[in-house]
């Protein structure tokens, strides 16, 4: 009898460890199509882009932005006003792969703080990295989008 109960709890424990592995493949596939031109180079699985200058995350599948309104997180496909002169080119992002970040949000301002007003990071609009040209709004998208359709014929 206690042979049984272990061989039935290994086998339940592999069961949650698979189901666990599965849950965070979720969280990697690969999205580069669906990225921003504004969003940072070098991440082919992006969830969230965490916008250290303003406190605002973006959900890049869904495409939108999560800010704090009144003591509560709400959702929109634009920034709310007060963040209208924000550059998205120039503001620093942080890939964040976990679902609803925003609810961690101390956790991250603090973490993150060290990027407020940082400029340099190279985004997908500027590289030449074919990977990237798959984006719609991609300066060489149409260009890689003839070549591709050239190579079907």
């Amino acid at each position: 009898m206690k042979k049984l109960i272990l061989v039935v709890a290994l086998l339940f424990s592999g069961f949650l460890i698979e189901a666990a592995t599965a849950q965070v493949q979720v969280y990697t596939r690969a999205n580069i199509g669906s990225q921003p031109i504004w969003g940072p180079v070098g991440y082919d699985a992006v969830q969230y882009y965490y916008l250290p200058d303003i406190g605002v995350y973006y959900n890049v599948p869904n495409r939108l932005y999560y800010y704090e309104k009144r003591g509560h997180w709400v959702s929109s496909t634009t920034l709310p006003s007060q963040y209208k002169d924000f550059d998205m080119y120039r503001g620093y992002k942080v890939v964040i792969n976990e679902p609803k970040p925003y609810r961690h949000d101390a956790i991250y301002k603090t973490k993150y703080a060290q990027y407020k007003g940082q400029h340099n990071q190279e985004i997908i609009r500027n590289s030449h990295d074919a990977k990237y040209f798959v984006i719609k709004d991609h300066p060489e998208h149409s260009k890689w989008q003839k070549d591709n359709s050239r190579r079907k014929n």
